[in-house]
């Protein structure tokens, strides 16, 4: 026992730890291993995006797009505030939370102070969520701004502005991703409420979602065979 964590409960947070910060590490960072996910297939159509808007006229279609991949930022960064405030108010109850996981069956014998760690795993895993998912918005505010700038005639300066452009919304859907992975990994902690055994495999379950999706779904042929 390491205070109110078992061997059983560090093994689960290992594995969870592993989970998270080595894809985000393995994919955000080896060159050779993010070329191949459809994450780096965006970034390419970002930036051909911004070279076509240099000759479009007029831009309201692009504003449009900006203005749609704000909203979704927006939606989970108020959202992730919502789930923060639940959670607070279940740090305080856990008189209640501790009867309501002892009625479910398979779940663990739980103290007050590892609820409140398991509790406590959930907030700082969802402000993550909210500070990536903010910083999102306001680099897609930066990349209006930018697109805004970019001028009538198409030149070199123009094509120039545009690359600047596309290196922002591309930092921006970067962040957005960051959060989403954070909302993902928040749902597999919370299987540790019911016990350690199920973090693992919810851990290991949303892992290989992720590398389903961004790596072997059809969606990132189809990204990749246009990039």
């Amino acid at each position: 026992m390491f205070g109110p964590l078992s061997a059983l409960d560090l093994a689960a947070l290992a594995v969870f730890a592993a989970c998270w910060f080595g894809y985000a590490a393995v994919v955000d960072r080896v060159p050779a291993i993010r070329a191949r996910s459809v994450i780096a297939a965006m970034d390419g159509h970002r930036r051909r995006w911004m070279q076509a808007m240099v000759a479009r006229d007029p831009r309201v279609f692009d504003g449009i797009v900006i203005g749609n991949l704000m909203s979704s930022a927006t939606f989970l960064a108020t959202t992730a505030i919502f789930i923060l405030g639940g959670l607070v108010a279940m740090l305080g109850a856990s008189d209640m939370g501790l009867r309501v996981v002892g009625t479910l069956p398979f779940a663990s014998t739980e103290t007050e102070a590892l609820w409140e760690i398991k509790v406590g795993l959930l907030i700082v895993i969802f402000i993550q969520a909210f500070f990536s998912l903010t910083w999102s918005i306001r680099q897609f505010n930066y990349t209006q701004i930018i697109m805004g700038g970019i001028g009538v005639t198409a030149d070199a300066a123009a094509f120039a502005r545009a690359e600047t452009a596309a290196k922002v919304a591309n930092r921006a859907a970067r962040h957005f991703n960051t959060g989403l992975r954070a909302y993902y990994f928040g749902l597999a902690a919370l299987a540790w409420i019911i016990h350690p055994v199920a973090l693992i495999v919810a851990s290991l379950a949303v892992l290989a979602e992720l590398h389903r999706r961004e790596f072997r779904s059809v969606v990132n042929e189809a990204m990749r065979s246009e990039a």
